[in-house]
């Protein structure tokens, strides 16, 4: 029998319950307020009081309101039907709402239950399965999507009967399996499973090796990220992360991409569903939607929501990585996230950590960013999730406690800097402050070796040391003047431009520069590091500025150009003929 109870006290959007009967930490109830159920979770037990957090406005409720505990933790509702849909953080289709604002207590279906999928049967009758083997699959949007034994079954079962190829709706039986103890277990395409505890469906999880690649050269070339590897994007308002983002997400070379705009300004989580739909996807051709999933939270919905929209998108991720897909996860930004767990922890008076955070801070962000990661499947296959999340510090500060926890755990760091957002050197990732810890693996390195080829990593940390040489310079130069330096210096100095220019600045609206293969990429960084490698002839520092701005617009016009087309060829021999120039016989 279901545990029930009462409202004893309401503070903001933390309510105190005194229940009958037994209640478990995470427990989802209802609260009925003038007979609308508003849903809520516990976030803490004590003796007979139970504490939650409600994902709605708690205006109008009173002491006594009658409390439901429906003995289950908070879950999404995993199947065929979610690609190309928008939710709210509880899974909620915001196409189904009516009006402009989600009504109090209005609840609905995250699936379609009319329409009628064509299933093909992958399993046999007869056959052992367990949790995550596939019985069959459904085509979504192009997509091949699998329908798995319950993540939450047991042990092993033996399929007893599979539906026929056929058109079913996804609440319809599809299965019967058996269990050792021959009771049997009907099957639908649909299943549920708790947003907090991580899906575990695979076989183990190494240490993920494979270059996901963007299409961005600061981070492909620069600092790369891998299949089922984490990042964060920390950077003040302007800075380009919404743009980076959206390259990030088209270009990247992923099976799923889900955005979960988390406590985002409404005018943004606007932006977010505008643009999407009107970006293709540069390899197919078709609306990069299609296989997208925004999941929306904005900053004014209530601090619980906005802390569980991040927990949906990341269960959403792993539900699609058990079928061996590969799925970048977007995350902006995770200092909502943080500001609403602080939110809640000050409303159950606990004790404060740094800037008001809770003292755990650390371990949910660690805890969080684990969940992604590149699995073995059971089946032989493989699936990832790659996680990227944006921070927001408040007036651009790096040191705040979420950006400090964030680095702690995440392997890449792109930080965003107001002053080259300034100085328009787009995407404004500092390439010196960032890094990639992926460089550093040896797996990674092995990859990159047969991928692009060897002495890739030693020629990026070269291109970093020139960059670190040429910020040293400018900032002797700016002190002593031009001629305060000797002219050795101005030519070191111009050629980390060159770099910085030809290689970690790109354009995101233009229809070449945009994408860049890494083949393209290759072919640039040893052009333009051939070049950082020659000695020139020049009589004063005016030639050497002269020289290289020439350099690079010749540089960067191979950028704006179709790879190795004529107009590439002759951009590239104008290169040629302007180093030929200057260069030392």
């Amino acid at each position: 029998m279901a545990t029930k109870g009462i409202v004893k006290g309401v503070v903001g959007n933390l309510v105190t319950i005194e229940a009958d009967g037994p209640v478990a930490q995470n427990e989802i109830c209802y609260i009925t307020v003038a007979g609308v159920p508003l849903m809520s979770e516990v976030i803490k037990v004590n003796g007979k009081n139970a504490y939650a957090q409600v994902f709605e406005s708690t205006r109008g409720m009173r002491i006594g309101d009658p409390v439901t505990f429906e003995g289950h933790m908070l879950e999404v509702t995993l199947g065929p039907g979610m690609l190309s849909k928008n939710y709210d953080g509880l899974q909620n289709d915001l196409d189904k709402m009516d009006g402009v604002f989600l009504s109090r207590g209005s609840y609905t279906y995250a699936l379609d239950e009319e329409k009628r999928w064509d299933f093909k049967p992958l399993a046999s009758e007869g056959e052992r399965v367990t949790a995550g083997d596939y019985l069959g699959e459904v085509i979504e949007n192009f997509q091949p999507i699998k329908i798995m034994v319950p993540f939450t079954f047991d042990g092993l079962y033996t399929l007893k009967s599979i539906r026929p190829e056929g058109a079913y709706p996804v609440r319809e039986e599809i299965a019967v399996l058996v269990d050792d103890e021959g009771k049997e277990h009907a099957v639908t395409m649909e299943q549920k499973w708790p947003v907090k505890r991580p899906i575990t469906c695979y076989v183990d999880k190494p240490r993920p090796y494979k270059l996901l690649e963007t299409g961005v050269r600061m981070l492909d070339t620069m600092n790369p990220i891998v299949e089922g590897g984490t990042g964060f994007i920390p950077g003040p308002f302007g800075t380009g992360k919404t743009v980076l983002q959206h390259a990030i997400s088209k270009q990247a070379a992923a099976d799923i991409v889900i955005i979960a705009a988390c406590g985002e300004r409404a005018n943004e989580v606007v932006e977010v569903f505008k643009e999407f739909p009107e970006l293709k996807d540069p390899n197919t051709g078709r609306p990069l939607m299609e296989r997208t999933i925004i999941i929306a939270n904005t900053s004014n919905m209530p601090v619980a929501a906005r802390e569980a929209s991040v927990y949906t998108a990341m269960t959403i991720a792993e539900y699609y990585r058990s079928m061996g897909l590969r799925v970048l996860l977007m995350a902006d930004s995770t200092s909502r996230w943080a500001q609403a767990l602080r939110e809640m922890s000050n409303r159950l008076e606990e004790l404060p950590g740094p800037d008001a955070f809770p003292m755990d801070l650390s371990a949910i962000v660690a805890n969080f960013y684990a969940r992604a990661g590149f699995v073995h499947l059971k089946n032989g296959k493989t699936g990832s999730v790659t996680f990227i999340g944006t921070v927001s510090p408040a007036g651009g500060n790096l040191k705040e406690p979420v950006t400090e926890n964030t680095k702690k755990v995440a392997r890449c760091f792109y930080a965003l800097e107001q002053e080259r957002a300034d100085r328009k050197r787009y995407p404004a990732v500092n390439p010196i402050d960032s890094y990639s810890k992926y460089l550093e693996y040896p797996e990674f390195q092995a990859y990159v070796a047969e991928r692009i080829g060897s002495g890739w990593i030693e020629k990026v940390a070269e291109m970093k040391q020139r960059l670190i040489q040429g910020k040293e310079i400018s900032e002797q130069i700016n002190i002593l003047g031009d001629d305060g330096v000797p002219l050795e210096y101005h030519v070191t100095f111009w050629k980390s431009e060159l770099i910085d220019f030809v290689l970690c600045q790109q354009d995101a609206f233009d229809e070449v520069d945009c994408n860049c293969p890494i083949e393209r990429q290759e072919y640039m960084a040893d052009k333009v590091m051939d070049i950082c490698r020659m000695e020139f002839e020049f009589e004063g520092f005016v030639e050497v500025s002269d020289f290289f701005k020439e350099l690079i617009n010749a540089l960067r016009q191979m950028n704006y150009t179709l790879f190795q087309s004529e107009d590439f060829r002759a951009a590239e021999e104008k290169v040629n003929a302007l180093v030929s120039q200057r260069a030392k016989n």
